[in-house]
């Protein structure tokens, strides 16, 4: 049966109606006519795939990726970049307006790079074959390359089959030098893995969490900061944005004294932020990332920036008025009601809030506004391509 699209949902997806219910339909977009395979039927939705495009919505173009009708990774090819940022826009006004606020984030950020911007890549492998799932499966689509990777890291993807890995995960990551770190996750016994070294920049390879080539870290340049960054640490995909995300931080702490940074990771947003302050605090529960950040504030010759591993929750129990500043920066999954309270609790002055999932974010504003109001908010095209994208969000103490 034909379906018109009828808009985006917030997973990027085409939104129709079979038979009087909701399907949603991967790699579709509004005013797409298409009929569908149905691949899962709830009592109040289905999810489809395409099965033929009838006719094309006059929004759809030719995705430059030959993997993109298959492949789980990018969401948004299939549309020109301006009307993906329209998109992004719309979806977090959308969530905002859930929460009753009514005026509308009207900027978003570009990317001057809308492929080989990613500096990190995690490939599955199974049966030997290399690649991604598809969409809401676990079906592998081998690939050859990634057009939203870094080129080095594409060039190696050609090449991984002669450590004849049959299953597993294999991440690449990259960095300012192109300088490439393998990490590997497999029970299965490494091919030689020599013609690898001699052929490209890797410094480092890790099995398992074993180290057994080089070193198991990179450095990171920034806005000419400088980071270590250990192998399963957290640092931005895009380092195009986290340039221009830098720049934000620097700009809204200028005139902060104090500043607690929450799960600082390997120390880059309080490292930047401390350029005009008196104090930072980062807390991280990870402990590789905090060794980072301690040798991060050696490497930019800072005296006024400490960093501590510790469990946000604690942290914040014995915290004080002294701080006058909350940089948030917390994994997808948002930041816990009680540790929310406790920051409202102190009432601090200003909370800098970044987030990478904007459910979780408009979730957390809902309890952080009612003793705080937004000062600026903005959005930053991180993740091209795809539906993701991150927000800035500065916040004053009512």
């Amino acid at each position: 049966m034909e379906v018109e699209i009828v808009k985006f949902d917030n997973l990027g997806r085409g939104i129709g109606y079979l038979n009087d219910k909701i399907i949603f339909v991967p790699k579709t977009v509004p005013g797409d006519i298409v009929t569908v395979n149905i691949k899962t039927d709830q009592k109040k939705y289905s999810i489809g795939t395409i099965k033929e495009i009838v006719k094309p919505s006059k929004l759809r173009q030719n995705a430059i990726c030959p993997y993109f009708s298959k492949c789980g990774g990018c969401d948004l090819m299939h549309i020109s970049l301006s009307n993906a940022l329209e998109y992004k826009l719309e979806k977090v006004n959308s969530l905002l307006k859930k929460i009753k606020i009514t005026e509308q984030v009207k900027n978003i950020i570009k990317c001057e790079k809308s492929i080989n911007y990613r500096n990190k890549i995690s490939l599955k492998v199974f049966n030997g074959e290399i690649g991604f799932y598809e969409n809401n499966s676990h079906n592998l689509v081998p690939i050859q390359k990634c057009l939203i990777c870094d080129e080095k890291i594409n060039e190696l993807i050609k090449k991984l089959k002669v450590l004849n890995i049959k299953n597993g995960e294999i991440v690449i990551r990259s960095n300012y030098k192109h300088e490439l770190i393998l990490i590997i996750y497999s029970e299965d016994e490494l091919g030689n893995y020599d013609t690898l070294i001699n052929e490209y920049l890797i410094i480092g390879i890790i099995k398992n969490d074993k180290l057994i080539y080089g070193d198991d870290y990179f450095i990171e340049n920034v806005n000419n900061y400088l980071f270590k960054v250990s192998y399963n640490s957290f640092f931005q995909v895009n380092p195009f944005m986290c340039s221009k995300l830098f720049d934000l931080v620097k700009e809204y702490t200028e005139y902060s004294q104090n500043i607690l940074d929450l799960y600082c990771g390997v120390g880059t947003l309080g490292i930047v932020a401390s350029n005009k302050t008196k104090h930072v605090l980062g807390v991280e529960i990870i402990p590789n990332a905090i060794k980072d950040a301690n040798l991060n504030k050696n490497f930019n010759g800072l005296k006024n920036a400490e960093f501590i591993c510790a469990d946000t929750g604690e942290i914040i129990n014995k915290i004080t008025n002294s701080f006058d500043t909350i940089i948030l920066d917390p994994p997808r999954s948002g930041v816990s009601h009680e540790i929310l309270k406790q920051i409202m609790n102190a009432k601090i002055e200003k909370i800098i809030y970044i987030s990478c999932e904007p459910q979780t974010l408009v979730r957390d504003l809902s309890i952080i506004l009612s003793d705080y109001k937004i000062s600026y908010f903005t959005l930053l095209d991180m993740f091209v391509n795809t539906e993701h994208v991150e927000s800035f969000v500065v916040l004053k103490h009512l």
